[in-house]
């Protein structure tokens, strides 16, 4: 199983550029999303096929 929380925070802190999640692996992706206080920097694209990749927007208003 796929740690996450550990990348939104890796994603955050600047270490990763974005995370691409599956369409099967989304409702993992948004549990952890939703733990993370800083979810509504989270912006995610939609890609074909139902898979989404995420990034972080830095200035965003919590």
């Amino acid at each position: 199983m796929t740690d996450y929380l550990t990348q939104i925070k890796e994603l955050a802190a600047g270490k990763r550029e974005e995370i691409a999640v599956a369409q099967a692996d989304f409702y993992a992706f948004r549990t952890a999303w939703l733990q993370f206080p800083q979810r509504k920097s989270i912006v995610g694209e939609a890609q074909r096929g139902g898979n989404v990749v995420y990034h972080f927007e830095k200035g965003t208003k919590q």
